[in-house]
């Protein structure tokens, strides 16, 4: 993480959990010319957007006094969601088991996304296991990222 997110993320932490929520992420990004803070939080059964607007509420004038971001910015404060992006050890650990979508760099058999149950998490290497059973292992290097996937089946 960067010295923003971490600045962030340790400002946020304390105030999620008086909300009854954890953090999933933080992310500073660059989106069509414009900055964004965005803070992810997490509750078991589910955040409503009267979480967002507390830690929000809490959070805002904190940032604003240690100011640990010189330019302008949108924050934002919101769900990690149902389709939630993988990014550290103890996320993979979590939902080990689950439907997940892996996005590559660069084309493997034909595709940059593969989808599969998630299977193994090694020093960044994913492994997962499609419907057919067939286990596909990729490299940290190759990985763009790993999201949760709600799968949905015919009846």
């Amino acid at each position: 993480m960067s010295k923003i997110t971490d600045t962030v993320w340790q400002l946020a932490e304390p105030i999620a959990e008086r909300a009854g929520c954890s953090i999933w992420d933080v992310e500073y990004v660059k989106e069509a010319g414009d900055w964004f803070l965005r803070v992810y939080i997490d509750k078991e059964g589910g955040v409503s957007i009267d979480d967002c607007e507390a830690v929000s509420k809490e959070l805002d004038p904190i940032l604003d006094q240690v100011d640990p971001i010189p330019d302008s910015y949108t924050f934002e404060v919101s769900s990690a969601g149902s389709e939630r992006a993988l990014k550290r050890p103890e996320d993979f650990q979590q939902f080990m088991g689950s439907y997940c979508a892996v996005k590559l760099y660069a084309p493997v058999d034909g595709s940059r996304e593969h989808l599969g149950y998630l299977r193994g998490y090694q020093d960044g290497a994913v492994t997962i296991e499609d419907e057919g059973g067939s286990s596909k292992r990729f490299e940290k290097k190759q990985i763009a990222g790993v999201r949760l996937r709600i799968q949905f089946h015919a009846p």
